[in-house]
């Protein structure tokens, strides 16, 4: 480690931040990042590993991260339309790609219109300073991502957590607060946990208490319901949800980028008031053109998003008959949960000796005593890659006595 800058202050600073990590790593919770040499996939090259390892931990859902048509249309855009536009959207960085996704995703959604983000993580940051004020409140589930807690953070309005799930409290929670507009905020689906939005109840009590409603779909767009359009579809409720934010890095091609979509008027508003929009270069054509790719793929073929749910079926089913506690509910997100940071750390160490990438999960992630190992499926995945990995888990498992 090269040594910059050596003066007093300087070192108290560091002395600082390496006690801070001390003692993460004395928890067990300190997070290492294993290298990866090759193409996200379901299998993989890990640095260190001399063998391919099966990865059950991206959330790579459709496997379309390398799809030859992603790649392919990725690199036919760096030809037509270069790296990068090297600005923002309203100075000279729109370019017709950019327009032609929104509108495919305006339509894949049912919805007016759609504005692009760098991530899904800035569509979050720039919706609730923008649309809300000192005079509305903002009503969110308690397990909302991260992103979610940050972005409502930003805004001036009330800010009201409702307990997970919990639609007993929301309703209290709706006729105790006096505001101009309230906005109901969860995730379509959780992601440390795999459990889903109680979507009709909220928008039953939304329309009751003439509140609006805003659902983070970036575990479910594109293959959660029957044709991939996420939670409303789950639950029969296309167009019911006032704002919808997602993503493109997941199942849409894998690469970066989020949206917001929704009403006309909400999108222009968007457009020239949202900070991340307005302060952030354009999205590179490479990433656009991939994440439409992966759109036009998931329009011609439900086979993807039936594939994903029989996985995840198959999976279940088994761990929990060998005696694992699977937590969720029918999703790809699959926590195994261990309740012990350490032991979810080790566990994991084993599944990569055995040629399975998967990763313990524990504090700050998720909650203390919940260490868990989140497992996720992919349509990629064969029926032998899954029974692959079920053995081992329950091989491992006994080994660390998790399982009898």
């Amino acid at each position: 480690m090269r040594n910059y800058c050596s003066n007093a202050t300087t070192a108290q600073f560091r002395s600082i931040l390496k006690a801070q990590l001390d003692e993460i790593k004395a928890a067990g919770t300190y997070k290492s990042e294993r290298v990866i040499t090759s193409p996200q996939n379901t299998e993989i090259h890990v640095q260190g590993s001399p063998k391919k390892i099966l990865n059950f931990c991206a959330n790579n859902y459709l496997g379309l991260s390398s799809h030859p048509e992603v790649i392919g249309a990725a690199k036919k855009a760096l030809d037509n339309y270069g790296a990068g536009l090297s600005s923002v959207r309203f100075i000279c960085g729109t370019q017709t790609i950019h327009k032609d996704l929104e509108d495919k995703l305006s339509f894949f959604h049912g919805r007016d219109d759609t504005i692009l983000y760098a991530s899904c993580f800035d569509a979050n940051a720039g919706l609730f300073e923008t649309i809300l004020g000192p005079e509305d409140a903002v009503l969110s589930d308690e397990l909302n991502h991260a992103s979610i807690i940050d972005g409502i953070r930003l805004c001036k309005a009330k800010k009201v957590r409702y307990t997970h799930r919990d639609m007993k409290d929301l309703e209290e929670k709706l006729k105790s607060t006096d505001a101009r507009m309230k906005l109901i905020v969860t995730d379509g689906v959780f992601s440390m946990d795999g459990n889903i939005a109680p979507l009709p109840q909220i928008i039953e009590l939304a329309v009751k208490y003439g509140a609006l409603t805003f659902l983070d779909e970036c575990h479910a767009t594109g293959f959660f319901g029957k044709t991939g359009k996420g939670t409303e579809e789950y639950y029969g409720l296309q167009g019911k949800v006032d704002i919808i934010n997602s993503t493109l890095g997941k199942a849409l091609g894998g690469a970066a980028g989020g949206y917001t979509t929704g009403s006309q008027e909400l999108i222009d508003l968007l457009r020239n008031k949202s900070r991340p929009y307005l302060f952030s270069n354009s999205l590179p054509p490479s990433v656009v053109a991939a994440g439409s790719a992966a759109i036009d793929i998931l329009q011609n073929s439900n086979k993807l998003s039936a594939k994903v749910q029989s996985n995840t079926e198959h999976f279940r089913n088994t761990m929990t008959k060998a005696g694992f506690k699977i937590a969720g509910m029918n999703h790809p997100i699959c926590p195994v949960m261990l309740g012990d940071a350490k032991l979810a750390t080790k566990f994991a160490d084993e599944m990569l000796k055995r040629g399975i990438y998967v990763i313990g999960f524990s504090y700050p992630v998720v909650p203390k005593g919940k260490a868990r190992i989140r497992v996720q499926i992919s349509a990629a995945h064969s029926t032998e890659d899954i029974d692959r990995a079920t053995n081992e888990f329950i091989t491992v498992g006994r080994k660390l006595n998790v399982i009898p």
